[in-house]
């Protein structure tokens, strides 16, 4: 994943990022559709995996009347490494 991450950015880019990675709030956060068409799995498996992981922003709209509830979810870089090593087996 380390390689695939790097490989979205540009050489600007990695320099930026280097200089706010210690701020969580101004780090890379990917949708779960990013990370689904990075990690080559679907959305749901995605959601399924960040649901109740720590760290993740979720941004909620309750259900109404009228509408559906819905939940927005932005993956931190740092979060999605951790995940990655847990789920390979490293962490």
């Amino acid at each position: 994943m380390e390689l695939q991450l790097e490989s979205t950015y540009g050489a600007t880019d990695a320099a930026e990022r280097q200089s706010t990675m210690g701020v969580p709030a101004l780090e890379r956060h990917y949708t779960v559709a990013e990370l689904s068409r990075l990690w080559f799995f679907s959305e749901n498996t995605i959601r399924r995996v960040f649901t109740k992981e720590p760290g993740v922003v979720k941004i909620a709209h309750p259900q109404t009347r009228a509408k559906r509830g819905y939940t927005s979810m932005r993956i931190p870089e740092r979060i999605a490494l951790r995940v990655h090593r847990r789920l390979q087996g490293l962490y």
